[in-house]
C-alpha cells in the first residue's frame, strides 16, 4: 500500500494526543481542557482519512479544510495546557512540533489545491 505523509502524520499526532489525554486525567486530573484537546487533536487524521476517501476533489478540499482547523485548535489547546503549567514544556514541546508540522503540510495541501495563498 502506497504511504500518505498527511495521513501518517495525522494519525501519528492522534496517539500522541490520546497518550496526552491519558496523562491529563491521570496525574493531572484535568477533564475539561484535555477532553478538548482529545477531540480537536483526534479529529485531525479522522477528516483527513474522510478526505482521502471523498468523491471529489471539492469533498477532499472540504474534509482537509476542517483538518486544518482541527489542528490550529489542537495548536491552541496543547500551548494553553503548556503555558498553564499542566503539560511540561518536555511532554509539551515534541507535541506542539508534531502539530505545527501537520498545520504546515495541510496548509501547503490546501494552497496547491486551492491555487492560491489562503488555505480556507
Amino acid at each position: 500500500m502506497k504511504t500518505n505523509l498527511i495521513k501518517d502524520k495525522s494519525f501519528d499526532l492522534a496517539k500522541e494526543i490520546v497518550v496526552l489525554y491519558h496523562y491529563l486525567i491521570k496525574e493531572k486530573h484535568e477533564y475539561i481542557l484535555s477532553k478538548q484537546l482529545l477531540r480537536a487533536g483526534t479529529s485531525v487524521g479522522a477528516n483527513v482519512a474522510e478526505g482521502i476517501a471523498g468523491q471529489s476533489r471539492k469533498d477532499f478540499g472540504h474534509c482537509l479544510n476542517i483538518a486544518f482547523k482541527e489542528a490550529r485548535e489542537t495548536y491552541f489547546w496543547l500551548t494553553l495546557l503548556k503555558e498553564t503549567n499542566y503539560l511540561t514544556k518536555e511532554k509539551a514541546e515534541p507535541v506542539i512540533s508534531k502539530c505545527d508540522e501537520t498545520i504546515r503540510i495541510l496548509c501547503t495541501i490546501l494552497k496547491t489545491l486551492n491555487g492560491n495563498d489562503n488555505p480556507s
